[in-house]
C-alpha cells in the first residue's frame, strides 16, 4: 500500500490530486490499527538488532504544513523504542551560530552513530521550503554570487548530493511527507483555540503560513520532484486521519529496517570458548559464595541462644 504513496523520480507530483484520507484505499480502521500495532512490535525488534550490530544507522525525515501531526505520529509510532537506540531532533529557526555556518551544518551534528535511529522533525529540506517560499536567502551572510536567483537550484543539487553521501556512508533515509487538507488543518487549528489543554500549540505564526497555502503547496511539489531518486525516495502519506497516518509510518519503518536485515552480532569459536570459561567462573563463584553464606550462618547460630530452642 505504501508504493501508492512513493516517489522515486518516476513521475511528477501533483498534491491536489493526492487523497489526504483512507478513502480511496478502503481500509478498515480496527485492521489497520491492530496492523500498526504489530508493525510496532516488529520495529522494537529490528531495533534492538540494529543497535547491537552498530554498523548501519537510520534517519526519518518528516517534513509536513502546520498541524499535520508530525510529533503524535513520532511519538505513537516509536513508542516502545529502547531510548538508547533513538535520538529525536525538532529543528527550529535556526540560531545566529548556526546561520553563520553553511545550512546542513547542525544536520549534520545531530546524525546518529551507526546502529542508531534518529528522527529529524522538520530538517534541511526548511531551506527549499520556508526559505524559498520568504526568500530569506537573500538577507543571508553571504558572498553576492551565493545569493543569486539559482540559489535553491543549488540546494536541491546539495541536499541529493549529501544525502548520496550518508547512504554511502552507511546511513538510509526515510522521508516523508505528511499531507493534511486545508480543512483538516483548519478544524486542527479551531481545536487549538478552543481547548485550553492545546492553546499553547497555537501561534499567530500559522496563519501567517496558512495565507501561503498555494506558495507552500508548490513549494512542496518542486522539492518532491527534485530531490526524489531511486535510493532515497519520498513519501507522501494522508494526515486527515491520524490512526492511517500511522499505520502508513509504521509499515516504510517496519520496511526499511526489514530490509536493513540487521543481527545481532556472532562470535567466534575462540569467543565462545571464552564465555564457556566465564560461565564456569560464575557458576563456581556462586557455589562458593553459597558455601560461604552456609558457613556464616551456623557460626551465628553457635553465637545466638535462641538457636538451641
Amino acid at each position: 500500500m505504501i508504493e501508492n504513496y512513493k516517489f522515486d523520480g518516476s513521475k511528477t507530483i501533483d498534491l491536489k490530486k493526492l487523497p489526504t484520507n483512507s478513502k480511496k484505499d478502503h481500509v478498515n480502521k480496527q485492521k489497520i490499527i491492530q496492523e500498526t500495532e504489530a508493525n510496532q512490535l516488529k520495529i522494537q525488534s529490528l531495533q534492538e538488532k540494529l543497535y547491537a550490530q552498530g554498523i548501519e544507522g537510520l534517519i526519518i525525515v518528516l517534513q509536513a504544513r502546520d498541524a499535520a501531526g508530525k510529533d503524535a505520529t513520532i511519538k505513537h509510532v516509536l513508542s516502545g523504542i529502547n531510548p538508547q537506540g533513538i535520538d529525536v531532533h525538532s529543528f527550529k529557526q535556526p540560531t545566529h551560530e548556526e546561520l553563520a555556518h553553511d545550512f546542513l551544518w547542525r544536520f549534520n551534528k545531530a546524525l546518529p552513530r551507526r546502529g542508531k535511529i534518529a528522527i529529524f522533525n522538520r530538517s534541511y529540506y526548511e531551506e527549499v521550503l520556508v526559505v524559498k517560499v520568504h526568500q530569506l536567502y537573500k538577507n543571508y551572510a553571504l558572498p553576492q554570487k551565493d545569493k543569486e536567483d539559482n540559489y535553491i537550484q543549488k540546494r536541491y543539487e546539495q541536499i541529493n548530493n549529501y544525502e548520496k553521501y550518508l547512504e554511502q556512508n552507511g546511513y538510509r533515509i526515510i522521508k516523508i511527507f505528511l499531507n493534511v487538507s486545508k480543512e483538516t488543518q483548519k478544524e486542527r487549528f479551531l481545536e487549538r483555540i478552543d481547548q485550553p489543554d492545546k492553546n499553547w500549540k497555537f501561534s499567530e505564526a500559522d496563519l501567517a503560513e496558512r495565507a501561503l497555502w498555494d506558495e507552500y503547496t508548490k513549494a512542496y511539489e518542486l522539492m518532491v520532484d527534485r530531490t526524489s531518486t531511486k535510493t532515497c525516495p519520498w513519501y507522501v502519506f494522508p494526515a486527515d486521519q491520524k490512526w492511517y497516518t500511522r499505520y502508513l509510518v509504521s509499515e516504510v519503518i517496519f520496511k526499511t529496517l526489514k530490509e536493513m536485515d540487521p543481527h545481532y552480532p556472532t562470535i567466534s569459536a575462540e569467543q565462545k570458548e571464552h564465555l564457556l570459561s566465564f560461565k564456569e567462573a560464575l557458576l563456581s563463584e556462586d557455589g562458593h559464595e553459597k558455601l560461604f553464606k552456609e558457613a556464616v550462618k551456623k557460626e551465628m547460630e553457635k553465637d545466638d541462644p535462641s538457636s538451641s530452642f
